[in-house]
């Protein structure tokens, strides 16, 4: 079997005798480039540029790449680079080298336009040829779509038009899309319909920074890599699962996009349920993209509603509060945000999978802003021993055990078990807490999500991009729950720095459970 690699000449060679499953030599992207629209934004500044550099700076960029920014701005090429350098430099996660800066400094261009305008995607298609001609980037190019999903269409026949979408020559052309893919069912099919016509399904790539994260990825080795969790991960022992994401940040700028999409469709339909899917699924016959996305869209599919949406649903608007030390104002407070708005930064689903392994688990799945602190985990809440022969004094405080997988801030794996206190002079059991993490056990930094997904689309590497059939059944396990909330009018307020509405303690109350304090 061959297997290719890069040399540091940029040659293509082959190892006869290397399996392709191998993954302890690098991955080295070819020749190409990346065009950014919206680069001018927030996730450019703070994510994707620091990310290509990082790439660059870790040698798994071709010293032929290319980056093309495509704003409205009225700037040269030369203030461009400056942004560029201004926005790597203070927030790269790899140290700044001018050697590395200097390198792929050469390769970036500017374009200014705007997306209405043909001669400004002309001049795209200039400067995408340049780059081909002198730079060596041999007519590959990604282009990254880092604007409000209104302007995506616009976007996409644009590039059509200008001759930019088509692979052709055996070059490749590739197209990544932020979430939200759409705001509902039929809004994201119609996204689809629009892309497909100018791009090649395998050449689109939807963002679930998510599904990069360093945790995420070891939740599937921690399962099918280990003999000891696969065997209880199962309704005979799990009681049921806890999926978290909590911030403790407000819309901080964000209100133009944030009020009228609200915490359920900016979090739960795609982190939470990707998740939940990779939490749930059976085992892959491979981790080829094919064959993870068949496991996830079973779990997707089998996904039942509670019959009872009131019951089992929970929906929240901060108000007024503290976040540590700082008074912070009320989300109808916020710049940008109307005084009547019924958008909620709160929301808690409970879902159930009808399958044979996870039948009567409920999944309890969770989002805030302005929460307690900032923390993403999914915990594993198992159910108690059947026979506990200990007195019942001494095991009034023992809770269930849990495995919790701890996604951010603090990456890493606990486990909750009961222990005898030692010294005491009868059997006294009390919770105790195995942990891993990822920097204590590990001399290597995790790289940035972003940093693997680029690398990931730039190499046609799709295992960790959700599906177009994940993202549809994904909305239609959210839409019933939102036209639900659409007439219920003001979410319940919580204060700020709390852990959400009283309704969803209530919530898992009523199914003999409450919330893990992360």
């Amino acid at each position: 079997m061959n297997a290719s690699t890069t040399s540091p000449g940029n040659q293509s060679w082959s190892n006869p005798l290397r399996d392709p499953r191998d993954l302890r030599l690098p991955r080295i992207a070819g020749p190409c480039s990346i065009v950014i629209f919206g680069v001018t934004g927030d996730l450019s500044r703070k994510k994707l540029l620091p990310a290509i550099y990082d790439l660059a700076n870790r040698g798994l960029l071709p010293p032929s790449f290319g980056l093309t920014g495509f704003a409205r701005r009225d700037w040269s090429e030369e203030q461009f680079r400056d942004f560029v350098k201004e926005n790597i430099q203070a927030h790269c996660r790899t140290q700044f080298n001018e050697a590395t800066w200097k390198q792929l400094s050469e390769g970036i261009r500017f374009v200014q336009g705007t997306f209405e305008d043909a001669e400004s995607f002309e001049r795209l298609s200039d400067t995408v040829a340049e780059l081909d001609r002198d730079r060596g980037t041999r007519g590959n190019h990604a282009f990254y779509m880092s604007v409000p999903p209104r302007d995506f269409p616009i976007v996409a026949r644009q590039l059509a038009n200008c001759g930019l979408a088509k692979s052709t020559d055996g070059a490749w052309r590739r197209v990544i899309i932020e979430k939200p893919f759409g705001h509902d069912l039929a809004s994201a099919q119609e996204l689809d319909r629009v892309i497909a016509e100018v791009f090649d399904p395998n050449s689109v790539f939807r963002i679930d920074h998510y599904l990069g994260k360093e945790t995420v990825q070891n939740l599937l080795a921690l399962r099918f890599a280990n003999t000891m969790y696969e065997p209880i991960w199962n309704a005979n022992y799990v009681d049921h699962v806890q999926i978290t994401m909590a911030e403790d940040i407000g819309v901080a700028g964000r209100a133009g996009y944030y009020d009228g999409i609200g915490a359920a469709r900016d979090v739960i339909q795609n982190h939470l349920l990707q998740l939940m899917a990779l939490t749930a699924m059976e085992e892959p016959v491979s981790f080829a993209a094919d064959d993870l996305t068949d496991e996830k869209t079973k779990v997707l599919s089998a996904v039942r509603l509670p019959k009872d949406l009131a019951a089992h649903t929970a929906r929240g608007q901060y108000s007024a509060g503290w976040q540590g030390s700082q008074p912070v104002v009320g989300y109808l407070e916020e710049k940008g945000i109307s005084p009547d708005s019924t958008t909620e930064t709160y929301a808690a689903i409970r879902l159930d999978i009808d399958t044979r392994r996870w039948a009567g688990v409920p999944f309890y799945l969770r989002t805030g802003k302005r929460l307690g602190r900032r923390v993403t985990e999914i915990a594993l809440v198992f159910k108690r021993a059947p026979h506990l022969p200990f007195q019942s004094t001494a095991t009034q405080e023992l809770g269930k055990n849990a495995l919790v997988i701890r996604v951010q801030p603090y990456e890493g794996v606990t486990l909750r078990f009961g222990s005898k206190v030692p010294g005491a002079t009868s059997m006294e059991v009390r919770d105790v807490s195995m942990d891993f993490s990822y920097g204590r056990s590990f001399t290597e930094s995790s790289p940035e999500a972003y940093e693997r997904l680029i690398l990931d689309v730039l190499l046609g590497d799709p295992p960790l991009f959700p599906t177009s059939r994940e993202v549809d059944l994904s909305w239609k396990i959210l839409d019933p729950i939102e036209d639900f909330w659409s007439a219920l009018g003001q979410p319940q307020p919580y204060r700020s720095g709390t852990w959400g509405p009283q309704e969803a303690v209530e919530m898992l109350a009523r199914d003999g459970h409450r919330w893990r304090k992360p």
